[in-house]
């Protein structure tokens, strides 16, 4: 559900130490990247994060951010958005531009012998976007769409409900695409607006890979960069209070199956226990059909195809959460299956257990680890949820530091189901919905 791209930074971060050499460059301009040079390919890949992302949407706004960076390949400068795709399709080139609750993502791919040509359509793009009314219109109904999809699929109408109860007034509770009601009224001057809120140096971070020196990566940066305002129009927002509180929410929906979304505190990625939530987590739910909740509720029971766990570490906002879905007829066993399975984990793992997980965690994830644009998408994640330069180095001894009794910890303070929340889509059978709102004291 939230922060995706986070979990999935520090799962593929786990090459040995002696794989991959981190460059850190500072343009003459000033702005900071990290680099890996590969000469194998006369390629480079940039990934460019904007913090705040959709979060940085202005009040009564909401989607603003999202439209605005959809918009940014559909015409820049002189050309209208045909001809923008054009130049870049004769280029060999690949821009991208996603937004998420946390960041803007920015993906660039160039040859070397075209790649000076292609940062200057990405310049003019993130510098000059044009927001003309067609493109404006024909994306906004892209984004309707989704909407109304999002409000006939059971698993969005479960993550939304849950974010709701989780993030409260939070920018976290509710969707980047906005609502029908939002995003009708948006015009080419908000977009203008959410553009300067979120598009400036003092909130770039930069990844790079590919055939390039640091001397050559530093002027292509102010190239690319050096044209956006120095400073954005607002501020980063504020962290997010975790509003949830234990009990069930049911949402009456027509359909055989029910949709079972869950979530409880969770931590950030700083946080001294986070390895032990790591490990925890890939016991309880992470770790496919060796985790705990999978041989409880599929293996032995046949209650469901799959369910999982994650720790969605947020810049703003952290929970442990989960999903499955399965019939309406034994959904409540399933649910009370999840509780025990929760609550155990305080009791600890066994050493098996523990051995399997950090085997995995360890020898699995670098084999993911391909590509320059992975490895400048790693690159730019990981200095945006503040991790240092050498963690490729530590993070596999730090997995291994991981003790028993660690986990058992980090499950007593965290997996405490008086704090665990489940929301249901569908008409699950003996279920009684409990109220979301906190006990009065």
């Amino acid at each position: 559900m939230i922060r995706a791209a986070i979990a999935t930074v520090i799962a593929l971060v786990a090459l040995p130490a002696q794989a991959i050499e981190i460059q850190a460059v500072t343009s003459p301009g000033g702005i900071k990247a990290w680099l890996v040079e590969d000469d194998s390919i006369p390629f480079v890949a940039l990934d460019i994060q904007f913090k705040g992302g959709a979060s940085m949407d202005a009040p009564d706004k909401r989607g603003a951010v999202n439209l605005m960076t959809a918009l940014l390949e559909e015409g820049a400068g002189t050309r209208d958005a045909t001809q923008f795709a054009q130049a870049v399709e004769d280029l060999g080139a690949r821009l991208s531009f996603e937004a998420s609750d946390d960041s803007i993502s920015v993906g660039f791919q160039a040859l070397n012998d075209t790649r000076d040509e292609a940062a200057d359509l990405l310049a003019q793009a993130l510098t000059q976007p044009r927001f003309d009314d067609q493109a404006v219109e024909r994306v906004r109904a892209q984004v309707q769409a989704i909407i109304r999809s999002e409000a006939n699929d059971p698993n969005s109408i479960a993550s939304k409900e849950m974010a709701q109860q989780a993030w409260g007034d939070h920018p976290y509770a509710t969707s980047i695409n906005g609502t029908m009601e939002s995003v009708a009224p948006l015009g080419r001057q908000d977009l203008v607006v959410a553009k300067n809120r979120t598009l400036a140096r003092d909130r770039v971070i930069v990844g790079a890979a590919g055939d390039i020196s640091a001397e050559e990566l530093g002027p292509l940066l102010d190239r690319i960069l050096g044209g956006l305002p120095e400073q954005a129009t607002a501020p980063l927002p504020e962290a997010a209070e975790l509003q949830l509180t234990g009990g069930v929410t049911v949402i009456d929906w027509d359909s055989p199956q029910t949709v079972v979304s869950f979530a409880g505190p969770g931590l950030p990625i700083d946080h001294p226990d986070y390895f032990a939530a790591f490990v925890a987590n890939h016991i309880l739910g992470g770790g496919g059909f060796s985790s705990r909740l999978m041989e409880e509720i599929r293996e032995k029971r046949g209650l469901t195809y799959g369910v999982g766990t994650s720790l969605a570490s947020g810049l703003y906002g952290q929970t442990w959460q989960g999903g499955m879905a399965g019939s309406n007829a034994t959904t409540a066993e399933a649910v009370d299956l999840i509780r025990q399975e929760w609550s155990g984990m305080s009791a600890g793992v066994t050493e098996q257990e523990l051995a399997d997980a950090k085997t995995y965690l360890t020898g699995e994830y670098p084999l993911r680890f391909d590509g320059n644009g992975r490895i400048a998408s790693i690159l730019a994640g990981m200095q945006l949820i503040g991790l240092p330069i050498d963690y490729i180095n530590t993070r596999n001894a730090q997995v291994e530091a991981v003790t028993a009794e660690d986990v058992a910890r980090v499950a007593r303070e965290l997996l405490d189901t008086d704090q665990l929340r489940f929301v249901l889509v569908g008409r699950p059978e003996g279920i009684e919905e409990t109220s979301a709102e906190p006990a009065t004291e």
